[in-house]
């Protein structure tokens, strides 16, 4: 199992933005990946521009057919549009 934690800095003023994109791009990774176990949109508690998404994979196969995937590669523009900064990216093992 693999587990990813990917903090997303939002635009200033942008969070609800970026929140409504991920939550998007969240509902075609549950309906079309079946690979993927767990994905979550959150928000910061204390900061409404820090969206934080909480994912879970079956497999290492898995995850790269996420990142493969036509509506992860669809999501970018998006994302781009009102992303703030680099994403910081954790990746963990079960």
């Amino acid at each position: 199992m693999i587990g990813v934690v990917a903090k997303l800095p939002a635009q200033e003023g942008k969070g609800a933005e970026l929140k409504k994109v991920m939550e998007s791009l969240a509902e075609q990774v549950r309906a079309n990946e079946s690979g993927c176990l767990q994905y979550d949109i959150m928000q910061a508690s204390d900061n409404d521009d820090m969206i934080f998404v909480i994912e879970k994979y079956a497999d290492q196969d898995a995850l790269k057919a996420h990142g493969a995937s036509d509506h992860f590669k669809a999501a970018q523009p998006a994302i781009g549009a009102v992303i703030g900064g680099k994403p910081d990216i954790q990746y963990l093992k079960g």
